[in-house]
């Protein structure tokens, strides 16, 4: 079943001798439950299309339908609803909030839509995360490797339809790397979660079912 298409997508920022073309005429599909890689240099243009696929940004042209819905189609009010409840956002950065505790920023996405945060829910997602001794603990007093875990399960929490990982593991050293790497495998395979990941690493890029290689704004290849 597919899940994510898009449709000649492009995008493009300045104007005439400032002009760059940062997606140019791009098009595939991603099955649910399908753990797919976008992988390319700097300025190849695959962050540009995360944010776009994931409703951050807007396309100048073309189509992105999730789970059906064209979403480029989408007022801005009504894509910041859907971006809440069907798309899960992994940053390198992690952006948590540091007065919030493990427990409160994993439920952070249910609290903003005034939904119901269920105990069994966030215990099944602190064990899967291994954080189940780190609960009440707040950003600052976690590690690097902890911090983007927290990161996953808020992501993971609204049972999204597609979760964008963007580099997930540029901040972290290979052994926190690793692990990362393996948690969001364990989430592809055990709740059959649909993850597109950015990374212009190859190694961390194997682990997915699919590897897309985008060069100057163009997919090049697809394995």
């Amino acid at each position: 079943m597919e899940i994510l298409k898009v449709e000649n997508l492009t995008k493009i920022y300045g104007e005439k001798g400032n002009k760059v073309v940062a997606l140019d005429n791009i098009s595939f599909s991603v099955e649910k439950g399908e753990f797919v890689a976008i992988v390319g240099a700097s300025g190849s243009g695959k962050s540009t299309l995360l944010h776009i696929i994931g409703g951050v940004d807007r396309p100048d042209s073309g189509k992105v339908y999730i789970d059906g819905k064209n979403i480029c189609e989408f007022t801005d009010d009504k894509l910041a609803i859907f971006r809440r409840r069907q798309v899960g956002l992994i940053y390198q950065f992690y952006n948590l909030i540091p007065i919030l505790n493990v427990e409160e920023n994993i439920a952070l996405p249910l609290n903003l839509d005034n939904r119901e945060v269920e105990k069994n829910t966030i215990d099944n997602l602190l064990k899967l995360l291994g954080l189940e001794n780190r609960r009440k603990h707040l950003p600052n007093e976690l590690s690097g490797g902890q911090q983007q875990r927290v990161s996953i399960g808020r992501a993971l929490i609204t049972s999204p339809a597609i979760i964008l990982a963007d580099e997930p593991t540029g901040n972290l050293d290979t052994k926190s790397s690793d692990e990362i790497v393996e948690l969001l495998k364990k989430s592809n395979k055990d709740y059959k979660q649909t993850i597109i990941m950015i990374t212009h690493n190859m190694e961390i890029a194997n682990i997915a079912d699919r590897i897309i290689k985008i060069e100057d704004g163009k997919i090049i290849s697809e394995v």
